[in-house]
């Protein structure tokens, strides 16, 4: 009985894992980068101070590669006035360097524009915050312009590849024999549950994958998912996705033996654990590839159509922030208030230049 009231949810055994995986990638910063991590915590989930934390020591690793002042530097040697002796031309040199370097394994990194961006953006907040106290008196990263974002276009699914999609998971084992054909069986409910789930409600992977068995409430035909800094919100569905849901639970979900620890996962892998957000991404491109080949669908895609879906169907860019779980409404705004093509097309005929 106690071992049950100590197993920790989904997302609490994914806090435990990525702070512990922070604490690791400290131990190879500069020792005074902990002051830094430690008072950006409150405002930051574990997995941004992660990629923060990887982005800063890449910095130091420019420095000790390119600069001849750390040339013989190890990087526990850096003190936190080194940030001040750099000059705006160091930070370009750095911001140079982002776009092909290679890593610790000898491997080629690129940096395309929202990678450099993500770095560049690093590095400014971790700036900022010795700066802003007064730690140092110098902050060239203020001096520096940021790496220039273009808009992309916003690649989702129409309503036609949809259907498709769906259908396909729903009947594409036809063609198939042997071993591949027993192993779509065995996956087809688990994975029509998650591509309508996904497509139905616009949750995040990481939201659909942790999901629990007592997160579903068909009575209200709700779901509980933990947004992103951890808030629970209840997300409705419709009956597309009952059905789906209770498809999978009634039988593939029903005649699976969880491993232990794995009992009030939702979604289970062929191995009778949680599935986790890469496989659930494998699976989206997987069947997307056979439907739409020269569209690169991701779960993210498909949380973009539904999010496009609900805008053209109620015009309320409020609601599909809320549904989303967006904190800022213009981050919706950006991805969906300037797509509907229909209404651009009537705004043309809606303003008469001269009465005939």
């Amino acid at each position: 009985m106690a071992e049950t009231f100590n197993r920790k949810t989904y997302h609490e055994q994914t806090y435990i894992d990525n702070t512990l995986r922070l604490r690791e990638i400290l131990k190879t910063l500069p020792p005074f980068a902990k002051d830094y991590f430690r008072a950006v915590e409150p405002t930051t989930s574990a997995r941004t101070r992660i990629s923060y934390a990887y982005d800063i020591r890449v910095f130091f690793h420019f420095l000790m590669e390119n600069n001849p002042v750390y040339k013989n530097y190890k990087i526990e040697q850096f003190e936190v006035h080194d940030l001040e002796r750099l000059e705006p031309v160091d930070i370009e040199e750095y911001q140079e360097y982002l776009k092909v370097y290679k890593n610790d394994e000898e491997k080629c990194i690129t940096n395309t524009e929202k990678g450099l961006a993500r770095k560049m953006s690093a590095l400014r907040s971790f700036y900022g915050y010795y700066f802003k106290r007064q730690i140092i008196s110098k902050n060239p990263t203020l001096l520096v312009e940021m790496p220039k974002m273009h808009e992309k276009a916003i690649i989702r699914l129409d309503t036609d590849e949809i259907a498709m999609l769906l259908d396909y998971v729903d009947h594409g084992g036809n063609d198939l024999t042997g071993q591949r054909k027993a192993y779509f069986e065995k996956t087809k409910n688990r994975d029509l549950a998650i591509l309508t789930l996904l497509l139905g409600t616009g949750i995040r992977v990481s939201e659909c994958v942790g999901l629990d068995l007592q997160d579903i409430d068909f009575k209200n035909n709700g779901i509980t998912v933990t947004r992103k800094g951890g808030n629970q919100m209840v997300v409705y569905f419709g009956e597309e996705v009952e059905n789906a849901l209770k498809t999978y639970l009634y039988t593939t979900r029903k005649q699976t033996v969880p491993l232990s620890g794995h009992e009030n996962a939702l979604f289970l892998s062929t191995q009778r654990k949680r599935m986790g957000v890469q496989a659930v991404e494998n699976m989206v491109k997987k069947y997307a590839r056979e439907v739409t080949p020269n569209k690169k669908i991701t779960p993210h895609k498909l949380r973009s159509t539904y999010g496009t879906a609900l805008y053209k169907e109620t015009g309320d860019i409020y609601l599909v922030a809320d549904v989303l779980g967006h904190k800022d409404v213009n981050t919706t705004k950006k991805h969906y208030a300037a797509i509907d093509e229909d209404r651009r097309r009537q705004a043309a005929g809606a303003v008469k230049l001269r009465e005939v």
